[in-house]
């Protein structure tokens, strides 16, 4: 696995390539001189966490042959104050599962992933309380909007 990094402006905005040409940007806080263009790393990290596990849920829902029409993840995470490096502290998972989902399944499917399968997960829990809940919807996502 390997990123390229390229820098795009005269501050903190910078371009990550992976091997298949994928992009993404990364950008600083305002605070040190940062636009607010580009997810900041530590929001990466969250990505990364909520893209983990949604493919761990996605993937062992399927092999329970569930009828998952639609996942949506929000992750909130607290980081310590008043040091550096800012470590996350807590991080809280809430997944919306859409379809005629047996809740039983759903949650072995999330502690599986949480607990488990998800490797930037095991990376976070070394310095993060990490906790889940979730919801499940009979109605494709787009009806309850």
């Amino acid at each position: 696995m390997k990123i390229e990094f390229k820098r795009i402006d005269d501050a903190y905005l910078m371009e990550a390539v992976n091997e298949n040409g994928n992009i993404t940007l990364t950008d600083g806080s305002p605070d040190i001189g940062g636009s607010n263009q580009a997810m900041r790393p530590m929001q990466l990290m969250l990505v990364g966490l909520g893209g983990c596990s949604s493919i761990d849920v996605i993937h062992l829902l399927n092999k329970q042959r569930q009828d998952l029409q639609d996942i949506k993840l929000s992750v909130t995470a607290e980081r310590e104050e008043g040091v550096v490096p800012s470590l996350f502290t807590n991080i809280h998972i809430h997944y919306q599962l859409y379809g005629p989902i047996d809740p039983k399944k759903a949650e072995r499917a999330i502690s599986l992933s949480v607990e488990k399968y998800c490797s930037v997960g095991k990376l976070l829990e070394k310095t993060a309380n990490i906790t889940w809940d979730y919801e499940i919807f009979p109605a494709p996502a787009e009806a309850n909007k």
